[in-house]
C-alpha cells in the first residue's frame, strides 16, 4: 500500500509541477491581465511558484499538508475567476470550461485529503518516525 501512496502523490502534484513552467510565459501572464487579474505580472509567476512548490513538497512528502494547503488556496480563486462555465454562451466552450472548473474541484478534494491525512509512507515527513499500529490488522497503519 505503501507504493500506492506515493504513486498517488506524483499523480496528483504533476499538473501543478508541468503548469507551474507556464506561469512565467508573457502569454499566460498577458491572457491573466486579460481577464481581469489585478497585477497579473506579479500575480501569475508567483502562483507558478506556488505550483512547483507545493508540488514538490507532496511529492516528497516534506511538510506535505502545508504544500497542500497552498494548492487549496490558490484552487480556489483561479476556479472561481477564470472558470466561469456559467457565463459562457458558446456550447463548446462551455463545456471546455464546466470541465476545466471540475477538474479544479476535483483537485481541491484531493488537496483537501492530503491536508488532512499527510503524506503517509515513503515521505520525508513520516521518515525516521514509527508508524502507528494498527490492532486491526496486526501491521503498521498509514499516517
Amino acid at each position: 500500500m505503501k507504493y500506492a501512496l506515493i504513486t498517488g502523490r506524483i499523480l496528483f502534484s504533476l499538473i501543478f509541477i508541468l503548469s507551474s513552467f507556464g506561469h512565467f510565459k508573457t502569454e499566460t501572464i498577458a491572457f491573466a491581465g486579460s481577464q481581469g487579474l489585478p497585477f497579473a505580472s506579479f500575480l501569475v509567476p508567483l502562483s507558478g511558484v506556488i505550483e512547483l512548490i507545493a508540488g514538490l513538497s507532496i511529492i516528497v512528502g516534506y511538510r506535505a499538508k502545508v504544500g497542500a494547503w497552498l494548492l487549496v488556496i490558490f484552487l480556489i480563486p483561479v476556479t472561481f475567476l477564470f472558470h466561469q462555465f456559467w457565463k459562457v454562451t458558446d456550447p463548446m466552450a462551455y463545456q471546455m470550461q464546466f470541465v476545466m472548473f471540475m477538474k479544479n474541484i476535483s483537485m481541491m478534494g484531493g488537496a483537501l485529503l492530503i491536508a488532512y491525512f499527510g503524506s503517509g509512507e515513503l515521505s520525508i515527513d513520516t521518515s525516521g518516525k514509527a508508524q502507528p499500529y494498527s490492532l486491526a490488522s496486526g501491521k503498521e497503519a498509514v499516517a
